[in-house]
């Protein structure tokens, strides 16, 4: 039986059900979206009460350049809803995603090199 607080949901528990509510059930991207892809705003006008707060939260973050997965760390969310909304954010033009370049489907040396180099540092 959830708990409530001043006639609300415990927040734990309404922010999970608030997660599949967001993504519309949806756990995949209608896009391919790499964990270490760059994301930028691609406004710089703050974004209205008409967008949910999520997209107001990823507006905000990505004007300095970020990966997905920060964002996924910085909003405190699963990676597989942040990757669902930055993919739709894309699909709106309000984020521009820059994909890493893969050669012959390979991930680039440097780039498992920094990641390794930043798991050691967690």
């Amino acid at each position: 039986m959830a708990s409530w607080h001043n006639g609300e949901p415990e927040p734990e528990r309404s922010s999970l059900v608030r997660m599949y509510a967001v993504t519309g059930g949806r756990t995949a991207p209608r896009t391919a979206l790499a964990m270490e892809a760059l994301v930028s705003s691609a406004t710089s006008a703050q974004l209205g009460t008409t967008y949910t707060r999520e997209y107001r939260a990823i507006s905000e973050l990505c004007r300095q350049v970020r990966s997905v997965a920060e964002i996924s760390a910085l909003l405190s969310v699963p990676l597989g809803v942040a990757r669902v909304l930055v993919a739709d954010m894309e699909a709106d033009g309000l984020v521009k995603v820059y994909q890493p370049q893969l050669e012959a489907g390979l991930p680039d040396r440097g780039l498992l090199e920094r990641v390794l180099s930043g798991l050691r540092r967690l």
